[in-house]
């Protein structure tokens, strides 16, 4: 790490954006190592395998239709860096569109959370299917896993390297399944977080866009979660409680981080939509659950989340 270069990254910051999006890169870069991306042949095709596989069994469980990526990308943490850059600068892009006018001392502050929030989070992801890098037809970056984070997990955990690899493999997958069979959902989601951002350049509290991210969101984890438990091929009880385990510790500071990133909230949407699927699955399987993701309306509202029975009364799921 480099933090001399990071801190003058930050300092230097300059353009028309209320982020300089180039200075939050190098600073994140700065502040966080790149990890090892020497992969042997065998762990290469591990990878690969993973993921057909869970391809395979994620097909088994349904008769909806979906497609997945047929590629993947193992990444390093600064290759996912420059890939999610591009994500925020996409989300944030109404600041600049709306003509929002930024102090130097702002967009100083602002480079330097959105470097510090990029550092972060490259040490800690494991794998990601990021739609929103869809939306407008980017056809790269998938589906990818940050390997350097996934040997240092299975290392912390004290797991064995390949079965960790393939438990993360088929989480990522149930992501790309669902988003597979919802077209519309990655465009859903970008519109609902460009106009809260829109929202914000009007000085309104945009609660109720955040409230449809939050809501799309957890049924996204939560669906995620029920895949996973029934296309794993094996036990993994002790896998999620090691890593929820890992979620909650940490320092204080790290704490009030992962707080103000939102990974509570993220553990949240896991245990709230998995609760609404465990309830939907029971009266009408998986198949009819999964008509979550016929169109936008069948989405939960955020009352349905906590009675289930009302979403089961309003949407065909024949």
């Amino acid at each position: 790490m480099d933090l001399t270069t990071g801190l003058w990254a930050v300092a230097t910051a300059s353009g028309d954006e209320p982020v300089d999006w180039s200075a939050a890169t190098t600073a994140a870069k700065a502040t966080s190592t790149a990890g090892s991306l020497s992969l042997s042949e065998a762990e290469k095709a591990g990878y690969a395998a993973d993921v057909r596989d869970a391809r395979s069994a994620i097909r088994s469980l349904t008769d909806r239709s979906f497609s997945v990526p047929g590629t993947v990308e193992i990444q390093n943490r600064h290759h996912w860096i420059d890939a999610n850059v591009r994500t925020f600068r996409r989300v944030f892009e109404p600041l600049s569109q709306f003509g929002v006018s930024v102090h130097h001392a702002s967009r100083t502050v602002n480079t330097a959370t959105t470097a510090g929030t990029l550092a972060y989070v490259a040490r800690h992801v494991l794998g990601q299917y990021d739609p929103l890098l869809l939306a407008d037809g980017d056809p790269g970056h998938e589906l990818y896993f940050v390997h350097p984070n996934v040997v240092q997990g299975a290392d912390s955990l004290d797991v064995e390297y390949p079965r960790f690899r393939r438990w993360i493999a088929f989480h990522e997958v149930t992501h790309a399944a669902e988003f597979g069979a919802a077209p519309w959902l990655s465009e859903y989601l970008s519109e609902r977080l460009r106009e809260a951002v829109k929202d914000l350049t009007k000085y309104d509290i945009p609660r109720e866009a955040f409230t449809d991210v939050n809501v799309a969101m957890t049924a996204v984890e939560g669906y995620a979660e029920l895949l996973m438990d029934h296309a794993f091929d094996e036990e993994s009880a002790d896998l999620r409680r090691k890593l929820d385990a890992r979620r909650r510790g940490g320092g204080p500071v790290s704490q009030i981080v992962r707080r103000a990133l939102g990974f509570t909230m993220k553990r949240a949407q896991y245990e709230r939509g998995r609760a609404f699927f465990d309830a939907v699955t029971r009266e009408i399987g998986i198949d009819g659950a999964g008509a979550v993701w016929d169109r936008p309306e069948n989405l939960p509202s955020d009352e349905e989340l906590e009675d289930p029975d009302r979403w089961l009364d309003r949407v065909d799921h024949q």
